[in-house]
């Protein structure tokens, strides 16, 4: 609790007390102004040292839009590039076990139209050993998804058919 101030007449309310900063000179002291509405700060007051954010000058937008087109572009470029380097994908769709020697495995391709590839196909036991095993010559498609699907003859029960890889030819 704060003295009273010795100078206010009695009888009136005690003049607001400064708050911690401005008591141990850390800031200047604010002028005392009238609220907006009882109790509220008004948001537009400047006094306070506060000013609104400016707006960003021309050449700073032209900065940022030239920068985010870079981004992009250095996006695009990574995309062309990784695209070019492994062309073909490989999409596992399912398997069915067919017998205690066969499992039957379905799976999508893409690829560029009219390319080949070697996709290696593999069998699976419940320990993840591999208990059979065939590689298939996917293409030339005209479209640059196929989907095949392939039995793996297999040395013992199955419990997964699954690609390996694709490679081109």
């Amino acid at each position: 609790m704060t003295d009273p101030d010795p100078a206010a007449p009695t009888g009136t309310a005690p003049a607001q007390a400064p708050d911690l900063a401005e008591r141990y000179g850390r800031t200047k002291p604010r002028p005392r102004q009238a609220a907006a509405l009882p109790g509220e700060a008004d948001p537009w007051d400047e006094s306070d040292g506060v000013r609104p954010r400016p707006k960003l000058t021309v050449g700073a937008r032209i900065a940022v839009t030239l920068a985010l087109a870079a981004g992009v572009a250095i996006a695009a470029w990574f995309t062309i590039v990784d695209t070019q380097r492994d062309p073909v994908t490989f999409t596992d769709v399912g398997f069915s076990v067919t017998s205690a020697e066969a499992v039957e495995v379905t799976f999508d391709v893409s690829m560029p139209p009219g390319t080949e590839a070697v996709c290696t196909v593999t069998a699976l036991s419940q320990s993840f050993a591999e208990v059979g095993a065939v590689d298939v010559e996917v293409g030339p498609d005209a479209a640059r998804t196929a989907r095949h699907t392939v039995t793996i003859a297999t040395t013992e029960l199955a419990t997964t058919g699954v690609v390996d890889n694709c490679d081109m030819r």
